[in-house]
């Protein structure tokens, strides 16, 4: 099983060479992100576990631009991880199963983690978050979220 094909390859050289400067501006390392320096300056918690490949699940929480999806996307490129990003709209429990089905495998042969990370999260239903929930529990995936809204139960 390939993780990423070569059409995929030459659609996010073209995003990075041609598309919006927003996505053209992007940091490409956590030295480069900005922000969160108490949580990713040297030394600091999350920083520690990105650099030991050690990363627990998480959800990060802010407006539209703040950096969510970029960090998990940062934290994806300096771990051995292989990383699935999904929106919580888009998604159903199908292709939740699916995903996981692919980590299990991913991990079981070829002793790679999977980080999934699903945008939107607050929007996810019962159904969708069962179907999610003993994957996260057992490890499977290492989940991250992200929101705009604060949560009262996932």
């Amino acid at each position: 099983m390939i993780d990423i094909d070569l059409i995929t390859l030459e659609w996010e050289r073209k995003i990075r060479e041609e598309g919006p400067l927003p996505q053209r501006m992007r940091p490409h390392s956590l030295d480069e992100f900005a922000g969160q320096e108490n949580l990713l300056g040297e030394g600091k918690p999350l920083r520690r576990l990105i650099a030991a490949d050690k990363l627990p699940s998480m959800i990060f929480y802010g407006p539209p631009g703040t950096g969510k999806t970029t960090l998990a996307l940062l934290i994806a490129s300096t771990t051995r991880a292989s990383f699935i990003q999904l929106n919580a709209v888009a998604v159903g429990v199908k292709d939740i199963r699916e995903v996981v089905a692919a980590a299990r495998e991913r991990w079981s042969l070829r002793n790679r983690r999977t980080i999934l990370f699903i945008d939107e999260i607050h929007r996810f239903n019962k159904a969708q978050q069962d179907a999610l929930l003993a994957a996260v529990e057992q490890g499977t995936v290492i989940f991250i979220g992200a929101t705009r809204r604060i949560l009262s139960s996932i």
